[in-house]
């Protein structure tokens, strides 16, 4: 037994505001020099190329490759990791690409046109991107998960190459996370990590191809080189820490509570793990079982560290203020724990993704109930959305107009233009009705 040191507040306490405001500010994830470090790297690599990913990977994780081509996984050492899991992993990794397959079919986007009357043509061209890049995190922890939560939606999409980089320190390569790339058939894999990979993959370097696309999250260093690069290349989300925020009416095993709160804070020292409860008893259950379980797991300090800093167990006067709450800090992690999750559901504004009842713990959506894991957050949540199939597809308008139809729009394009200052644009729209007349 171990007394934790998580914030206890009342959403209707005087002072809950500032509180709140503290509890929920990231700025402190951020070194203030980071900016520049990561600038620097970004520089190093766009100059000197192959040479860069070398010393890079020297100095940041710890081990020694002699030339680029050593930064390269082959097929046959994806191939040949199938051999190197048990047969209970395979299966796993198998039963999830399918899932996770199966609920991305769904989200494919088709072209399409229609014909007004008078004979124009509109419409929207689905491209699918053509060179993909996905950062697997390999630092703390290897994710053969995120290795499928990016690879997947890509494939359905009809992406036509896929670019892995996973950083390996002390020159070890996960067994699982190759699998997991021969099962979602990535193309190729690089052996490089921070900064100099998100580099690496949007300008390219003699080894690494440039890509159109960067997806899948990382450290603060991946976090700020994708942001320094976006533009030059696409982007999927900014992510921040991990977060969860669990609305529970009190009626839920406190232990089942004080593990799905663990589930994120494992992450990362800052990651976020929030509890919202009426029931003030039950809170206190949970604060119980959290000293309780807490000695047995693996990543304890962690944990321990992620809940103090950034942890919290919230009074609300009630589960419709509870709802108004979340809504505000609008978290990556949402888990309505709770009789009838349905009546909340309305209510929810801002979340990456719901999961619904007692028996929907997070961790069952970071692995295999098919939606993805790649989620908003430090509020982005309010304005974006999960990884999907349409992160990976392009989207092109279609004009078409007929004769017919050219002479109807011209006037208002006309009109318009004209009342912009605009000329050139009003006349290459008149001209058009204007030739026509003299035929």
């Amino acid at each position: 037994m171990v007394d934790v040191n998580i914030r206890y507040l009342d959403s209707e306490a005087p002072d809950f505001e500032p509180q709140l405001t503290q509890l929920l500010n990231v700025e402190g994830v951020f070194d203030a020099a980071l900016s520049e470090r990561v600038a620097g790297i970004i520089t190093q690599v766009r100059h000197k190329g192959d040479q860069a990913l070398l010393d890079l990977t020297r100095q940041f994780d710890r081990w020694q490759p002699q030339s680029a081509s050593d930064l390269q996984i082959t097929a046959e050492q994806q191939k040949n990791a199938l051999q190197a899991i048990s047969t209970e992993q395979l299966e796993a990794l198998q039963h999830a690409a399918q899932r996770i397959r199966h609920y991305h079919r769904r989200q494919a986007q088709s072209s399409w046109q229609f014909t007004e009357p008078d004979g124009t043509v509109l419409g929207q061209k689905i491209t699918p991107l053509q060179r993909v890049g996905i950062y697997v995190p390999g630092g703390k922890a290897t994710y053969p998960s995120s290795v499928l939560m990016n690879a997947l939606p890509a494939r359905v999409a009809g992406v036509e190459q896929i670019v892995m980089v996973v950083p390996t320190p002390d020159g070890e390569v996960s067994p699982m996370l190759l699998a997991a790339a021969h099962i979602t058939g990535v193309d190729s894999i690089y052996r490089v990590g921070g900064a100099q990979a998100v580099a690496a993959l949007t300008y390219g370097t003699a080894t690494l191809p440039k890509v159109d696309k960067i997806v899948g999250p990382g450290n603060v260093y991946v976090a700020e080189a994708k942001r320094q690069v976006y533009g030059t290349v696409g982007l999927d989300m900014l992510a921040g820490p991990s977060e969860i925020l669990i609305i529970c009416d009190g009626q839920t095993d406190p232990r089942w509570i004080a593990l799905d709160l663990f589930s994120q804070a494992e992450h990362d020292e800052m990651a976020q793990s929030i509890l919202l409860c009426p029931d003030a008893d039950y809170i206190a259950s949970v604060q119980a079982a959290i000293n309780e379980w807490l000695p047995e797991m693996e990543r304890r300090a962690v944990i321990e560290q992620s809940l103090a800093r950034r942890g919290a167990l919230i009074k609300v006067p009630n589960l419709d203020a509870a709802v108004e709450l979340a809504n505000r800090i609008a978290p990556e992690h949402l888990e309505l724990s709770v009789a009838d999750p349905e009546a909340l559901l309305e209510g929810v504004r801002h979340a990456g993704a719901i999961f619904m009842g007692r028996h929907t713990p997070e961790a069952l959506g970071d692995y295999c109930a098919g939606s993805n894991h790649v989620l908003p957050t430090a509020g982005s949540a309010r304005f974006a959305s999960p990884l999907g199939v349409y992160d990976f597809q392009k989207r092109t308008s279609i004009i078409h107009c007929s004769p017919a139809g050219s002479r109807a729009l011209a006037l208002t394009a006309s009109v318009l233009a004209r009342s912009e200052g605009l000329t050139a644009h009003a006349r290459s729209a008149e001209c058009r009705v204007e030739d026509d007349s003299r035929q």
